[in-house]
């Protein structure tokens, strides 16, 4: 197959390494790859004989009418030229797109396509038993627990559980206290009643477990001294549980539960934080001829660091632990976000089932970390002046002062009382300028600024300051 690269000569040496070993011709058409136009191209192509044209990622304009006219097919290749080695081995063995930018457009296809095998492995997957439509256990995807403690004292109960459930938990975990009551139980789980999803109470207190019993799917936790008062009546409401070691061993009280006539059972052998014996309570995960319980939320929320890599490492020890649930919590501002990471987790878990490695996954949890870091050519310029300082002095902008803030996903502009809001920055500030409401160049330059750090808050779940560092 003969492809034609047209490039610019700022990139000319890095697409040439690239197509080194293919049947490729690269032919700089300028300065710059993403200026080529249609007129430049369709003289190219006459030229020579080709089956097909990559053209730079960041070309903005369309090349339809020149494969109309010349029969040669024009895809877009990637935006940036180093990533072509990855790119042109694909040529005509995947699709491309003449819209959307090689890498963007893989990237979203090896993603569809993982997901895909996700939902299709978990479609075949034979669980150990099922909650409320939930596979556990089994060779089915480990399954996400996501926790809400003093469910009791939570103002909107139900918006909070949908929240965690489209967020992605497989069962939200209601947690009660030492001060909550039978009736507070019964209260929340009333609230949650016609919510078809798979719903926990978090107790060891026999008279709260009893009070769910109508309508909780899953009991956490049981140990000897409750399965004796409440055992025989989590069985007959046909709930699941999870059992914990106490004064006797994990096993004895596994076969306490079982006694009791509980048939889906889930063993919890507790895992510890770090500096607490994390790595010793890992010893305890083995066979306990039911499906496992992995804490990691635990393990989260009790150290400062972020939560994506921890979830991802969790996971994959969970997994290496044959864990069927893995709990997690959003409790603190630094973990908001777990459970979607959690379940991506969980996801890329499966994927990796049949690999040494859990990467290349076609999904992935990388946020700000790159695969694989941009490696643009030198600017080319022939003198340089070195900046100066802005002065301190600060000249308002007499058309008014912006108040900056963060509404959910939306950037706000307020001034004089009146608001713009958006979710990308670009849009408010062509508005805010559209509007007549700025009049000096710095006075622009710092709304930019300012309304960028509010999309990146929105981005990464962040608090946000106006004229703080970001």
């Amino acid at each position: 197959m003969r492809i034609l690269l047209p490039t610019g000569a700022a990139t000319a040496e890095t697409v040439r390494r690239a197509a080194a070993g293919f049947d490729a011709e690269v032919v700089v058409t300028g300065k710059i790859a993403s200026f080529l136009t249609p007129h430049a191209l369709r003289n190219l192509i006459t030229k020579g004989t080709y089956d097909v044209v990559l053209v730079s990622g960041m070309c903005t304009v369309s090349f339809e009418r020149v494969e109309h006219e010349t029969g040669v097919p024009v895809y877009r290749g990637p935006r940036h030229a180093a990533d072509l080695v990855w790119v042109l081995p694909l040529v005509g063995k995947v699709p491309l797109s003449r819209t959307v930018p090689a890498d963007d457009f893989l990237a979203a296809k090896n993603a569809e396509d993982a997901m895909a095998r996700v939902t299709a492995t978990e479609d075949g997957a034979e669980p150990e038993f099922v909650i409320r439509g939930t596979k556990i256990g089994g060779n089915s995807r480990m399954k996400v627990l996501a926790e809400i403690m003093d469910a009791h004292r939570v103002e909107d109960i139900r918006a909070l559980t949908e929240r965690y459930f489209s967020a992605g938990a497989d069962i939200v975990d209601l947690g009660f206290g030492f001060d909550a009551t039978p009736e507070d139980v019964k209260q929340v789980f009333g609230e949650l009643a016609d919510i078809d999803r798979p719903l926990a109470v978090d107790t060891q207190d026999p008279t709260l477990i009893r009070a769910a019993l109508f309508r909780a799917d899953l009991v956490l936790s049981l140990q000897e001294k409750n399965i004796t008062l409440v055992g025989k009546e989590v069985a007959r409401a046909g709930a699941a549980a999870v059992v914990v070691p106490g004064e006797k061993t994990l096993m004895a009280n596994i076969a306490r539960a079982r006694r009791a006539g509980i048939c889906c059972i889930v063993a919890d052998p507790l895992l510890q934080p770090a500096g607490s014996g994390l790595v010793t309570s890992l010893a305890h995960f083995k066979k306990y001829n039911c499906p496992l319980f992995f804490g990691a939320g635990n393990v989260t929320e009790l150290l400062d660091a972020d939560s994506i890599g921890m979830n991802a490492l969790l996971a994959g020890m969970a997994q290496e632990a044959d864990a069927s649930i893995i709990f997690t919590s959003e409790h603190s501002d630094k973990t908001r976000g777990s459970i979607r990471e959690m379940h991506r987790a969980t996801e890329m878990m499966v994927l990796a089932r049949d690999r040494p490695y859990a990467k290349d996954l076609g999904i992935d949890l990388l946020v700000l970390k790159e695969k694989r870091r941009r490696r643009e050519p030198p600017l080319d310029y022939e003198t340089a002046v070195a900046a100066k300082r802005m002065p301190d002095e600060i000249t308002y902008d007499p058309k008014g002062n912006f108040r900056i803030g963060i509404e959910g996903d939306q950037i706000v502009a307020e001034v004089h009382g009146k608001a713009v809001k958006g979710s990308r920055w670009q849009d408010v500030l062509y508005t805010l300028i559209e509007g007549g409401h700025v009049s000096l160049l710095d006075h622009a330059g710092y709304l930019g600024r300012e309304l960028y750090k509010a999309e990146l808050a929105i981005r990464y779940g962040r608090s946000f300051e106006q004229d703080g560092e970001f």
